[in-house]
């Protein structure tokens, strides 16, 4: 198994360091075991010493996390068809799934931007996203400004470390994967907050679908997402 960090380390005055930052955030999109914050984190306390550029780490980052989202979400395309089969009338699937769909329906570019910053969350939504059909153009949009958000937080975070902790490298990784697991701890919490609340201002519309040509009019969703 490849040691990212080290890797990182190893090539931190190499060309080479930015090609790692894309590959580590591209997996990371939907392999949730790769540990992509930390190795950025790394690469932005660096920054702060100039033995890294910044402007590079995030640019490196964000394509990364752009061509990473592009994979999950062609995936949930790839299986609407079959999972919709399975989603019976009143089972938790079928619930969960129409409530992911209402949700990127009335507020997708929200949804998608703020699961980025939540590891096993982005990916979840990705793939859902796929899987409802949300249209190509409005996906990319929102997953173009969410890794440029996402990779400029977690290079930051490592570059506000390495400024505040110059003479200790060690002490100034860990200030940034603290604050960076911090917010997004707090990140979560907004959003499960504003998920129990939402009840209180009236029950959601059902996301507008329609039956692929041909299908049982018994079988409830195929995946095709209807604009607003």
């Amino acid at each position: 198994m490849i040691d990212w960090m080290q890797l990182a380390e190893d090539l931190i005055t190499s060309p080479w360091l930015y090609l790692v930052l894309a590959a580590v955030s591209m997996l990371d999109s939907f392999l949730p075991l790769i540990p992509s914050e930390p190795v950025i984190v790394v690469a932005g306390v660096y920054a702060a010493g100039g033995e890294t550029s910044l402007a590079a780490c995030i640019a490196a980052t964000a394509l990364g996390a752009f061509l990473g989202d592009l994979v999950p979400c062609a995936l949930g395309r790839l299986v609407a068809g079959r999972f919709a089969k399975r989603l019976r009338p009143g089972t938790k699937r079928r619930r969960a799934h129409d409530w992911i769909a209402g949700e990127l329906e009335a507020r997708g570019g929200y949804v998608l931007i703020t699961s980025r910053f939540i590891p096993f969350g982005r990916y979840l939504v990705t793939v859902s996203a796929g899987m409802v059909g949300y249209p190509w153009r409005k996906y990319v949009f929102f997953a173009v400004f969410a890794g440029l958000c996402w990779s400029s937080y977690t290079v930051l975070i490592g570059y506000v470390g390495g400024t505040l902790f110059q003479e200790n490298d060690l002490v100034a990784v860990g200030v940034g994967l603290g604050l960076a697991f911090l917010l997004s701890g707090v990140i979560e919490a907004v959003r499960h907050v504003r998920r129990r609340r939402a009840p209180a201002a009236g029950p959601e519309p059902a996301p507008r679908v329609s039956l692929t040509k041909g299908s049982d009019p018994r079988i409830p969703l195929t995946g095709t997402y209807t604009e607003p």
